[in-house]
């Protein structure tokens, strides 16, 4: 009768369980929040050293959530675009909140201290917040930066109106033809559903940190 060499059988086993753990680091994130979703609360550091949650925007019809950095290109060419949706809609009821989701080990220049001092430099009138754990940007599904969650207040807390670019120009502001963001909020002030409700997000890569 064939015996079985448990020698073999221990490194096939071993060889086994190691293609597992490496299928499973490989697997995607998941797929995080849809058009329609109701996104859970989150409270994060702001660049002011103050903790800011989204259950603290009460009196406000939505909120344009917007994972950016500091040192992606594209991020820097929306960077006056996106000071400007803030200037535009906060009265309107439509605030930014940036929130920083790269990880300071593989990308320096995002580190909390350099956020703090691009928030100065560029005159930031809304939170930016610090994502260090990583755990808002996977909620959310958040792939790149910039990459947008326009989000609309209900009775029963924020839900996803719009997701993905700012517009459909990241490389020349000059030469945008359709203002993805703007038109989401649009419809919402009349009380309609956005034309559009999901574009791709153009924009680098989200640093995830090493697992």
């Amino acid at each position: 009768m064939f015996k079985r060499n448990p020698v073999i059988m221990l490194k096939n086993f071993c060889l086994a369980f190691c293609a597992a753990l490496l299928l499973a680091a490989a697997a995607p994130l998941s797929p995080g929040y849809e058009v329609g979703d109701t996104v859970a609360d989150f409270r994060l550091k702001n660049v002011d050293g103050k903790m800011v949650a989204l259950s603290d925007y009460k009196d406000v019809k939505g909120v344009i959530v917007i994972f950016d950095c500091n040192t992606c290109p594209y991020s820097k060419g929306y960077n006056d675009r996106i000071k400007a949706l803030h200037d535009k809609y906060a009265p309107q009821g439509f605030p930014v909140i940036a929130i920083q989701p790269n990880d300071p080990a593989i990308s320096p220049g995002d580190s909390f201290e350099e956020m703090k001092k691009q928030a100065e430099k560029k005159a930031y009138k809304f939170p930016y917040l610090f994502d260090e754990t990583q755990q808002v940007a996977k909620a959310f599904g958040a792939t790149n930066t910039p990459h947008v969650f326009l989000l609309k207040k209900e009775s029963n807390g924020f839900k996803v109106a719009y997701i993905g670019a700012i517009d459909d120009n990241a490389r020349d502001a000059s030469a945008v033809s359709k203002r993805y963001v703007e038109e989401a909020i649009q419809a919402l002030q009349k009380g309609s559903t956005p034309a559009t409700t999901k574009t791709k997000a153009i924009g680098c890569t989200i640093k995830w940190r090493n697992a």
